[in-house]
């Protein structure tokens, strides 16, 4: 079977070219999934933008619409103090529907013209094998927008491609040492009161960037992970992709005569 490297890094990875765009499926998912390296990142001088797809209206106990209302703007809210804490430039929130998101071609073209328009350098995701409906559906409009860019004329480079975890381990290639940063991560997690109200969020985010440091050195105790597609990968349907990068795990390596 294939070594261990072959399936996750054994060194930390430098943060890829900016600007920096990021969706993310709901106000929350860019500070649990990601948020210590957008704080590196602001700290490096590289510009983020946060774009939330959707309302966030079903992430609590709303029983009418006056509530839902309420939680709503309280969620967008507790974006921009998170968003502040982690140095992020912009950050936007969409009118989608929470639970609601789907393949329609005027969202994918949004995002191609956010991307566009934000002359983004890296582009991040959500992993495609996120638990919540919505988490992969984010994952594969945006898949459909790169392949959109892909077909156009461009000037210039296309942004690399970058998804990140949020709940779950998904296949990976790139690990970031967030460490430094780890104190402002857990503050930025807390601003997000309506959302730790319904589950032990934090201590399940870190949980999971602890476990990301098994490959790493010793000094790592925390690490975000991310996967880095190539623009053969972004040819092919995210579908392909996916499975090619787990098929990693029951390969044999080839015995060189």
């Amino acid at each position: 079977m294939n070594p261990e490297h072959v399936l996750v890094p054994y060194q930390c990875a430098d943060l890829p070219s900016g600007p920096w765009l990021i969706f993310a499926p709901h106000a929350d998912d860019e500070t649990f999934g990601m948020g210590g390296a957008l704080r590196l990142a602001a700290d490096q001088g590289i510009d983020t933008h946060v774009v939330v797809l959707t309302d966030g209206a079903l992430g609590g106990d709303s029983v009418d619409a006056a509530q839902t209302a309420a939680l709503v703007q309280t969620r967008q809210q507790e974006l921009g103090a998170a968003c502040t804490l982690l140095g992020v430039s912009q950050n936007d929130t969409w009118d989608q529907p929470d639970r609601g998101l789907d393949l329609a071609p005027a969202l994918i073209e949004r995002i191609t013209t956010a991307i566009a328009d934000t002359g983004a350098g890296t582009v991040f995701f959500p992993g495609a094998l996120e638990l919540h409906p919505d988490h992969r559906m984010t994952a594969q409009l945006v898949w459909l927008a790169a392949q959109q860019l892909q077909r156009r004329a461009w000037r210039g480079p296309l942004p690399q491609f970058w998804s990140y975890e949020i709940s779950v381990q998904s296949p990976v290639n790139r690990l970031v040492d967030i460490t430094p940063v780890l104190a402002t991560k857990q503050e930025a997690m807390a601003v997000y009161a309506s959302q730790n109200s319904q589950n032990n969020y934090p201590e399940l985010i870190l949980a999971l960037n602890t476990a990301r440091t098994f490959s790493l050195p010793a000094s790592v105790s925390h690490a975000e992970a991310f996967y880095h597609y190539s623009d053969a990968e972004l040819g092919g349907s995210l579908h392909a992709a996916t499975q090619a990068a787990v098929a990693r795990y029951f390969a044999v390596p080839e015995t060189k005569v």
